[in-house]
Formats: structure tokens, sequence, C-alpha cells
């Protein structure tokens, strides 16, 4: 198990919940607009935000931002020290850094005395574009080995001016090489991993990497926080990352709605009939997470299905009710989706 580290009120690593992350597209000096997209993520699900910090003006600006915004914020520092410690000082609660690129051993212990003196934490971020020199030399390409040692490297930094209260992400674009520069990083060190691929661009390849990158990480039971690094919006990132964190069994929404591929067996509009089920059981509040199954045909549906709290099997000309994995009743198949959220309905009041 990774130590554990605190970002404000949440909790990373040390067996807590996997928790989600995104970073905001705007000028973090324009106080308005840059709360006002923390706040849609944070309503979006998600749990800390980061705000990238390469002047100044945007250093000074985070001490606003902090009263407008109910979620962590991570202030992102390059190149000068001395915004982190404006950022120390208005009360972000942790600072992103890469310790090689801000100046040298009297730099990097500046930052961390600030951080220490105030409970803040560091993640060091490692990112395959901006690899150290000599570390690309002698490995002769960005791989995972680099991705590591990079990393160890950083982290070492940090110790030797005292400081454990550390996070580390390895980014990279190719999957296979990130998975990898994790899966070694985790075998020497304990701190606590924050996943993500990145310079994937935007649109569903980026959201395929990003799925099959962190998930499978998650699935070996490596990472305690996610980023889905994602070009565009940045709230699609926090509902990526939610559906990631649903396929492997980390959390489970209110209500998840499974249906079949359909194929020549089906006779309904099961599109239709799944988006009529999400709308009807939108509002529906139950005491545990709901997860109903609606299948595009009567021979494999109540099988498929059987693990599922309530679903609806549509023949031709008639649908089959389950609930529990048991045959309720058979219901005109026009009807089926009405039927079904009474059942669903009349079960959890």
């Amino acid at each position: 198990m990774s130590k554990q580290i605190s970002v404000g009120a949440v909790k990373i690593g040390g067996g807590a919940p996997i928790s989600i992350q995104s970073m905001t597209n705007t000028d973090t000096s324009d106080v308005k607009a840059t709360s006002e997209q923390i706040n849609a993520l944070a309503a979006a699900g998600c749990d800390i935000v980061r705000v990238a910090v390469p002047d100044r003006k945007a250093a000074e600006a985070t001490a606003e931002i902090k009263k407008l915004v109910s979620v962590p914020i991570v202030a992102d520092i390059h190149f000068n020290y001395k915004l982190a410690l404006i950022c120390v000082e208005n009360g972000v609660d942790k600072i992103r850094i890469n310790p090689g690129n801000i100046g040298g051993a009297d730099n990097v212990r500046a930052v961390v005395d600030a951080c220490k003196s105030r409970g803040i934490p560091i993640r060091i971020g490692v990112n395959a574009g901006s690899l150290e020199k000599d570390i690309l030399a002698k490995w002769g390409k960005i791989c995972a080995e680099a991705l590591a040692e990079s990393a160890e490297g950083h982290a070492r930094l940090l110790e030797d001016a005292g400081f454990e209260d550390i996070c580390v992400s390895m980014k990279g674009s190719d999957v296979p090489s990130t998975v990898q520069a994790y899966e070694i990083f985790r075998s020497k060190r304990d701190y606590p991993l924050h996943l993500g691929v990145t310079h994937v661009g935007g649109g569903t390849g980026a959201a395929v990497k990003a799925a099959v990158g962190i998930g499978s990480l998650l699935l070996k039971g490596i990472g305690d926080t996610i980023r889905v690094s994602m070009m565009g919006e940045p709230t699609q990132e926090v509902v990526i990352a939610r559906e990631i964190l649903y396929a492997v069994g980390l959390r489970r929404p209110e209500l998840e709605i499974i249906s079949c591929p359909t194929c020549g067996r089906c006779k309904v509009d099961l599109e239709e009939y799944v988006e009529r089920t999400k709308t009807a059981l939108n509002n529906v509040k139950s005491d545990s997470p709901l997860r109903v199954a609606v299948m595009g045909c009567e021979v494999n549906g109540p099988g498929e299905g059987k693990d599922c709290d309530f679903g609806l099997a549509c023949g031709p000309k008639n649908g089959i009710l389950f609930a529990g994995g048991q045959t309720v009743k058979k219901v005109p198949v026009e009807s089926g989706v009405d039927e079904l959220c009474a059942l669903i309905e009349g079960a959890i009041k």
C-alpha cells in the first residue's frame, strides 16, 4: 500500500478512494473564468483541480480563486520557484513541480521549506516531453526506464531537502511505456501515484488511450489518483475518468444501465428503450446503487442481465421482466419500459 498524503480535505494513497483530477484551460489570472470552470469541474465530479501558474499575475490570482471554490487547488509551476512560494502563501492545497527545472538545490529547498511549514504536499510531475538530457542520452530514447529514473531522481532531490510529502506522476503518450514506468517506480518506492497518459489529443482515440493506460494500472492495484488528459472541454475528462473507475469496479454509479450490442434477433429500437429507461429512472433515489439491464432479446437477455437488480428482455411481441435474476412476468414489449420502471419504483419505496 502506498503512503498517504492530504490535498486539502482529499486523501490520496494509503487505501483512500481513487480521486479524480482535471486541469483548467482558462487564463488563471482571470479569476472569474477560472473559478467558474473549477466549480463546473467539481459539479461534474472532479475531486481536485490543477491550474497553470506561468507568471506572477497568475500566482497572485490563486488567493482569490481559493475563496470562490470548494475543491482543493493544485498550482502547476515550472522554471520559477518564486511562483510556488506565492501560491503556498496564498493557501493552495498542493504544488506540482519538476524539481529539476526550478533552478538548483537552494530553490528546491525554498519550495520544500514553504510547503513543509503549511503542510502542503508536492507532486513530482515527470513528462516524456521534458526528460533530462543525461537520462535521454543514457537510454537513447523516451522509454519506461527513463521515465522511472527521472521520477526517482526528482524524489531524491526532495528527500535530500528533508521532504517526503510527495505524489509522483510519469506521463507519456505511449501507453505501454507509461504503464511500465509506473510499474517500475512502484516496485521501488511507495509514494502515492497520480496516473495519466498525456499528449493524446482529443476524441475517441484519446479516451481509449487513457482508459487502457489508467485502467490497466488500477486493475493491478497501482495508482491513487487519476487524470484523463484530453484536448477540449475539461469536464469531459471527469466524465471519462468516472467511467474508468466504474469499469474497473472502484466506484459504482447510482444508476448503471447495461444493454446488449444487439444482433439480428433484436426487433425493437433498443437505443430508444435504453434512453427512455435512463430518463424515467434519473430522479429515482435508492439507498444503494441500482444496476438495470435493458436487453434486445429474450434468448440471452435474462442470463446476461442476471447479476443486475432489475431488467427487461425484449422479444418481438412480448418482453420479460426480471428482478434479482428471476423472471417476474411477461409484458407487451411496447409497454416494457413503463412496466420495468414501475417495478423498480415499487420495489425501492
